[in-house]
């Protein structure tokens, strides 16, 4: 199972505004449960409204109803809140919206009274809810009160009207500040009518009913007060901490076209049938970050900490790895990643191995790279660990090759073809010549001129041409599948467990 929040000091944030005498009923009914179930110590409440103009003018789950409580829970999970109260039944019929965009627990409401009536009433099979158009339309009930263990009931239309939605939204209605009059009548005929269907139970469907619970209560069976099992959940619910979606962190810009090149690698690579499919990612695109040749082998600045503030910001924005589709950054990965709370997926590592494991007969790998990632010696020291010897262009050659890379004409500079495809392929040509056949392209720009995955030289030979870039990318779907597949297997043993 996932790990239940238990221990860690709660602190509460209450969406406001939707119905302001529903959201202020559950509050105070929360702070009353709150000595009874935990420490006043151990608790903070943060009530949070603000004008919302649709508030009391229908029962449509509007956009701007959805945006106003994601920009609440915004703006809770900047204040350090752990855990959502969400008010409002209608709110609920896209609520898996709502927990899909956030890290914070929502405590779902209709949950918590399908738990309240399995516990305190376990007899009871035929659930009459007193619900809003909408939300009946929308079946929310339905999806949590499923049969054979539940059988879902609303009110008749009375003479053409729906009782339960004109008592709540009507003229007279409770959202305008009626309690008394003409709502309770509506509310008691449409109760008539459930105990008439033989309902075992009634449930307020709408939050704004609990404030004339004890109007309507004189009934042959219970009526729920929806807002107390609600706010009695809140506190005292041992709720699992919510699943959230892996995300995969990118550090863009260096360069840009291999950090555009690296995207599609993911895209393509990620076994998807509809856009759902693919993996969640956050790119922070800073070409600022100083190069990494420059300062490997010259004067040029150094890019610890632009690296590592990219990193930061990744980690913050709650990406659970990071990839860098930069051969040569690699050179500052040991450096940084001490220091983050979150791990760099090192491709060069993954590169090598993948080498190792595909062509388990070969020790001679020609690597392809800017002279700052073989001054630094990054792949030498991976093919090493496997067992393998690097292989490099002699110095007129590596000339071409950074030429190639960091020319006027060069793959940097937006060329893919001409003088920088000439000079790269005469760095493989002669490789080729001194027997090599497995090349490693060192730079992450280096696919763009060199596409194929394997080479034939003027000779006839052939070399085959690994792409870096295309490992990190599988290895990251690797991690975002293996992630998913435990958060489906954890979904699905806790739907088996006994209510």
């Amino acid at each position: 199972m996932t790990p239940v929040i238990a221990e860690r000091r709660r602190k509460y944030g209450i969406v406001g505004g939707l119905g302001p005498l529903a959201s202020a009923d559950v509050f105070f009914k929360l702070v009353q449960a709150l000595p009874s179930s935990t420490d006043a110590g151990h608790a903070d409440l943060i009530f949070q409204q603000h004008p919302f103009r649709s508030a009391g003018t229908g029962s449509a789950a509007t956009t701007e109803r959805k945006l106003y409580i994601f920009e609440m829970i915004r703006n809770f999970e900047k204040q350090g809140v752990t855990t959502v109260v969400l008010p409002c039944f209608l709110s609920h019929t896209f609520i898996d919206e709502l927990k899909t965009n956030t890290s914070l627990h929502i405590v779902d409401m209709v949950d918590a009274l399908r738990q309240h009536i399995r516990k305190r009433m376990p007899g009871a099979r035929r659930i009459g809810f007193l619900a809003s158009d909408f939300t009946r339309e929308k079946h929310l009930f339905e999806r949590y009160f499923m049969p054979p263990e539940f059988e879902v009931v609303y009110p008749r239309l009375r003479d053409g009207v729906d009782c339960v939605t004109e008592a709540v939204y009507g003229r007279d209605g409770i959202k305008g500040g009626n309690l008394r009059g003409r709502p309770v009548e509506l509310l008691h005929g449409a109760c008539a009518d459930l105990i008439e269907q033989g309902v075992d139970v009634i449930v307020p469907g709408m939050t704004e009913i609990a404030l004339v619970a004890d109007e309507i209560r004189v009934l042959s069976v219970p009526l729920v007060d929806s807002n107390q099992v609600y706010a009695q959940q809140v506190v005292s619910g041992q709720y699992d901490s919510p699943s959230s979606v892996f995300k995969v962190g990118v550090v863009g810009g260096v360069g840009p076209a291999a950090t555009i090149d690296f995207l599609n690698k993911v895209v393509r690579n990620t076994p998807a049938t509809r856009d759902q499919d693919h993996i969640r990612l956050i790119v922070e695109q800073n070409p600022q970050i100083p190069d990494r040749t420059e300062n490997l082998i010259g004067d040029g600045a150094d890019p610890t900490v632009s690296l590592y503030a990219t990193c930061k910001r990744l980690e913050e924005g709650d990406a659970d790895i990071i990839a860098i589709p930069c051969n040569t950054a690699h050179a500052f990965v040991e450096r940084i990643q001490p220091h983050l709370g979150i791990p760099i997926v090192n491709m060069l590592t993954e590169t090598v191995r993948f080498v190792r494991e595909s062509w388990p007969g070969y020790r001679d790998i020609g690597v392809l790279a800017t002279s700052g990632t073989i001054s630094s010696g990054v792949y030498e020291k991976a093919l090493q660990s496997q067992g393998l010897r690097q292989v490099t262009p002699g110095e007129a050659l590596q000339t071409r090759v950074m030429e190639a890379i960091y020319g006027n004409n060069g793959v940097k500079a937006g060329f893919t073809t001409g003088r920088c495809q000439e000079d790269i392929a005469a760095a493989v040509e002669g490789m080729i010549a001194e027997g090599v056949e497995i090349i490693i392209l060192g730079c992450t720009e280096l696919p763009l001129l060199l596409p194929l995955a394997e080479f034939i030289g003027k000779n006839g030979k052939r070399a085959w041409l690994v792409d870096p870039t295309n490992v990190l990318a599988r290895r990251c779907i690797a991690h975002a599948t293996a992630a998913r597949e435990s958060a489906r297997a954890v979904s699905t043993n806790s739907l088996t467990l006994p209510a």
